[in-house]
């Protein structure tokens, strides 16, 4: 059995290290295996520039990863977070996953960018990754790709057994839709959605919370409030998740015809 869950907090746009600090303090209230932080945790969402993502996007060995790090390798707790990532002329709305180790595994950058974030984020070029941590294949994906089954199916058919979901999510059904992405596809999904509201140049987000983890026959093992800043932890077994079977005649994956399936791509 494993312990995973989330943080769900409400960053202030702009103030990093106050950020990382309030979220690892909530972090630091539970015990857990692998923890899942928000879309853009440490920056807040509402950017009204290239520029300001330009002044607040990090490498892989800045401040907030390595924060991060330092937590996962004092905790033994493996933690997968948002972040606008810098390389080099270009950024990307992205998740760093960080083994109980405190080492990087690695990075996804979101496939399906929402709304302006189009006008200062490149697409995501990693594909769908799933990454071995704590003792789970664990695939990302992040807020927006929750529109688009394929995501979710496609990391489980990579061999997921835990989906985690960083979030920043503004429309009220959302939160419910992991609900349906983890008994399709028989998986742990961990939704880590960010609370509060963000107004900044005559624009205003109000956002769902609403965090949970979700096993594979869609029971809520532990859900937050829309409202506050909370960390909940909850305990599963991965292996539950290999099991694609939903009776002696039936498995979800092994019933799939993708031969009539040519529409999709």
């Amino acid at each position: 059995m494993k312990k995973v869950g989330f943080v769900q907090n409400d960053p202030l746009f702009g103030e990093v290290e106050r950020n990382v600090a309030r979220a690892l303090e909530l972090a630091s209230k539970v015990e857990a295996d692998l923890l899942v932080f928000p879309e853009l945790f440490n920056t807040g969402y509402l950017f009204l520039s290239k520029e300001e993502v330009s002044k607040l996007a990090e490498d892989l060995e800045g401040y907030t990863v390595s924060e991060l790090r330092k937590f996962a390798e004092d905790t033994s707790t493996a933690l997968i977070a948002g972040f606008a990532e810098r390389d080099g002329d270009k950024f990307y709305n992205s998740a760093v996953v960080i083994d109980e180790n405190g080492d990087v595994k690695g990075v996804y950058r979101k496939t399906h960018l929402f709304f302006e974030e189009k006008l200062f984020f490149e697409p995501g070029d990693t594909g769908f990754r799933v990454f071995h941590v704590a003792g789970m294949r664990v695939g990302v994906m992040i807020c927006y790709d929750w529109r688009f089954p394929e995501a979710a199916r496609t990391l489980a058919l990579k061999g997921a057994q835990v989906i985690a979901h960083p979030s920043n999510l503004v429309l009220p059904f959302a939160p419910t839709v992991d609900l349906a992405r983890a008994v399709e596809n028989r998986v742990y999904i961990i939704l880590s959605d960010r609370s509060g509201v963000e107004e900044r140049g005559g624009k205003r987000f109000e956002y769902e919370g609403r965090s949970l983890v979700v096993d594979p026959g869609m029971k809520v093992l532990v859900q937050a409030p829309k409202e506050g800043e909370h960390a909940m932890v909850a305990e599963v077994d991965p292996k539950l998740a290999d099991n694609k079977k939903i009776n002696e005649l039936n498995d979800v994956f092994g019933d799939r015809r993708p031969e009539f399936y040519e529409g999709l791509c």
